[in-house]
């Protein structure tokens, strides 16, 4: 699918109706790492229907906007990785562990007590229902291995290690499936090779490859300092992201925005598309197309236009509706005013 210069979508995630999650319970507590069903305003008999509802206001904002690449806006998830984490063989999900969040915090989150595997497939039919409502290109994504690892109790394994390597598996199996459904772009989020570097290094990439081994498809991996509604101060730099070089995902998603990131740090990854964070989720104004056009330029120093696709710096899901809308096709007419001065 032929796409312009510049082209926008969404990283994963989109904002809720409230008449489907309680979005101010969503808020008052860091993102859920096992199940959180009592989020849902809806009752469990109408519950898919429902998400698929909410899932076509999520494409039809989306298509209003004029992005260029769509998702499902993540309807069906309590947060964007512990739908995938906790559908896992291996998994003892009536008795959660605890782990330390990215704040330091503990957390509720999977208790692994025996071999991790994938049971069946978790996201297909999204990839499915997206594909049925629209024509236009589709991403879809999935939680990383690192990030799961780091996100469990570890009551199995003789290594962390070992976790990360049977959780990679696991997402192998589901990202091919992915790209036979319909899939264009499948985006591995893994927040946490940021939040712990020293273990991404030991074993973070090994992860990543063995997740993304015989996969034939366009590939992508989110790396983040979490969703600025929990996680408040942006260190000024990423302390893991050269590393990526020579992973096999084609494009890498980084915030630029409220981090003010300094963008030469994107010429250390020659030949990786980038997607570029230009809109800054820690407020709720609206940046012009204008201030959006001014981030895309920043990055234009040091990376090809044809290697840039424009994004928020992270998911839209803790943002109003309203906001989340402005915002993004604020995003999209700033794509188009550099794509006109590039023209």
């Amino acid at each position: 699918m032929k796409l312009p210069l510049f082209p926008t979508s969404l990283v994963g995630s989109y904002a809720m109706p409230e008449w489907l999650l309680d979005r101010a319970k969503l808020a008052g507590r860091f993102p859920p790492r096992v199940r959180a069903k009592e989020l849902w305003r809806v009752a469990p008999e109408f519950l898919d229907e429902a998400q698929d509802d909410a899932t076509l206001l999520a494409i039809r904002d989306q298509v209003r906007a004029d992005l260029d690449i769509v998702t499902d806006g993540e309807m069906r998830r309590e947060s964007y990785s512990n739908r995938f984490a906790t559908a896992l063989d291996g998994i003892d999900i009536d008795n959660p562990g605890t782990a330390l969040d990215r704040s330091g915090h503990p957390n509720p989150v999977p208790r692994v007590v025996g071999k991790v595997k994938r049971r069946h497939a978790v996201e297909v039919r999204d990839v499915e229902f997206l594909r049925a409502n629209t024509d236009r290109a589709i991403k879809i994504t999935v939680p990383g291995p690192f990030t799961m690892a780091q996100q469990a109790q570890n009551d199995f394994y003789d290594s962390d290690e070992e976790l990360a390597l049977d959780y990679a598996g696991a997402v192998n199996e589901e990202i091919k499936d992915l790209f036979a459904a319909g899939a264009d772009i499948v985006q591995i989020d893994e927040p946490y090779l940021q939040a712990r570097p020293e273990k991404a290094r030991e074993y973070g990439l090994q992860a990543i490859a063995r997740a993304l081994d015989g996969v034939n498809g366009e590939t992508a991996l989110h790396i983040c300092f979490g969703y600025a509604a929990v996680i408040h101060e942006r260190p000024n730099g990423y302390s893991f992201l050269p590393e990526l070089v020579d992973s096999a995902v084609k494009a890498i998603s980084i915030e630029t925005a409220q981090s003010e990131l300094d963008c030469s740090v994107l010429a250390t990854l020659e030949g990786k598309t980038i997607i570029l964070g230009v809109l800054d989720l820690s407020t709720l104004e609206i940046e012009t197309p204008e201030i959006v056009a001014g981030r895309i330029r920043r990055a234009l120093s040091y990376v090809a236009p044809e290697r840039l696709v424009i994004a928020p710096d992270c998911g839209l899901k803790y943002l109003p509706r309203d906001i989340a809308f402005g915002k993004m096709k604020a995003m999209a007419d700033g794509a188009a005013i550099v794509r006109a001065e590039m023209a």
